[in-house]
């Protein structure tokens, strides 16, 4: 009784929980910089696009929104960097730490700088994009010398209901 215990936790702790612990990680060339938090890495041949990771940036019509793009097209476009998998977003998008060659994190570089929001929702618990939001609002860097900044998900949100009430609005005939 006791061996069989044994040998069903050997075998969880040696071969099913280094599976579970190893995130995927791969590199490639940045061939593309879609927005602040979008770029299309070459993986295999084949260009795939990387949402960064637990940050959210201004949207490109937002304030600080084609800044955000700018930022992140000097540090990674024409880049090797290193892709740490979190698995999908609902557009199919790969989400992604971004790694450069010096040991940089795009990710927590923009939130540093203070052009991307530490995305809760998505990365509750993420202490270190906690520290650097803070640390950039309380020093006003990049979006927040705004005195009410809009996060990018209230933005989005926002234009999604005026596209919603102008679709939805009643046609005026003209005679």
């Amino acid at each position: 009784m006791f061996v069989g215990h044994l040998l069903r936790f050997v075998c969880l702790v040696f071969v099913i929980l280094p599976g579970l612990c190893l995130a995927e990680e791969f590199t490639g060339r940045v061939v593309g910089v879609t927005d602040g938090d979008t770029i299309t890495v070459l993986h295999n041949g084949v260009g795939e696009k990387i949402r960064l990771n637990g940050i959210d940036c201004p949207e490109k019509r937002q304030a600080f929104g084609q800044r955000a793009k700018q930022f992140t097209s000097a540090l990674v476009f024409s880049q090797e960097v290193m892709i740490v998998k979190h698995g999908r977003d609902k557009y199919g998008r790969t989400i992604g730490d971004v790694k450069l060659g010096d040991g940089t994190f795009v990710n927590r570089e923009l939130v540093r700088v203070g052009l991307a929001w530490w995305y809760r929702k998505y990365t509750p618990g993420d202490q270190d994009l906690e520290r650097l939001e803070s640390e950039a609002r309380k020093a006003k860097r990049g979006l927040w010398i705004e005195p009410a900044p809009v996060p990018p998900w209230e933005f989005r949100h926002r234009q999604k209901i005026q596209r919603t009430e102008a679709h939805e609005a009643p046609a005026i005939r003209s005679y």
